[in-house]
């Protein structure tokens, strides 16, 4: 092979990295709205993970790193003190997933790499978790909420919806068995 083949076969075995997971979201607006920069997948707090077979789908809630800029979010946020921002994202067609531990206490970064066929590799790594999947590069995000967090960290505490159906529905995180809550 030579130069230029070789390049080729190089960059087709590695994948390329996305430049912004945002650019992946198909309902990004609720995010624009709310952020002038939309955090990267670094240093996000994992809560869960719920696999749906009729996907097949994988959806992961999690707290971004950032809380957006006052003046963007509304005023009973502020009111209230809130400092995260906790929303899901879930991706389709997925296929390849491995696990290995459990969902770590601390923060973690997610990266993904582009694949052919508009497909991305998903991958999550820190000390004793490994999690890793493809999946379609069409990205959707929901259930987007407002809370402030405790000392511990948890988020077992009263949460204010962006959506007006899960503000009707919840004031806060509705139990793992509210299938309209956890797709």
């Amino acid at each position: 092979m030579n130069g230029p083949e070789r390049h080729n076969a190089r960059a087709k075995e590695r994948p390329a990295l996305i430049p912004h997971w945002i650019d992946l979201v198909r309902n990004s607006d609720i995010l624009g709205t709310l952020y002038s920069d939309v955090p990267p997948l670094e240093s996000v707090r994992l809560r869960s993970f719920h696999l749906d077979w009729r996907g097949p789908a994988l959806t992961l809630r999690i707290d971004l790193p950032a809380y957006p800029d006052l003046d963007r979010v509304p005023p009973e946020w502020s009111e209230r003190g809130h400092d995260t921002l906790q929303l899901q994202v879930q991706f389709a067609a997925v296929e390849d997933l491995t696990v290995r531990g459990w969902i770590p206490i601390v923060p973690v970064d997610i990266s993904l790499a582009a694949l052919p066929y508009r497909r991305i590799l998903v991958r999550i790594a820190e000390a004793g978790f490994g999690f890793s999947f493809t999946s379609s590069d069409s990205l959707t995000v929901g259930h987007i909420s407002s809370y402030r967090m405790t000392e511990t960290g948890s988020d077992d505490v009263p949460h204010a919806f962006v959506s007006r159906l899960d503000t009707r529905l919840f004031t806060s995180l509705p139990g793992t068995h509210e299938s309209s809550f956890f797709l």
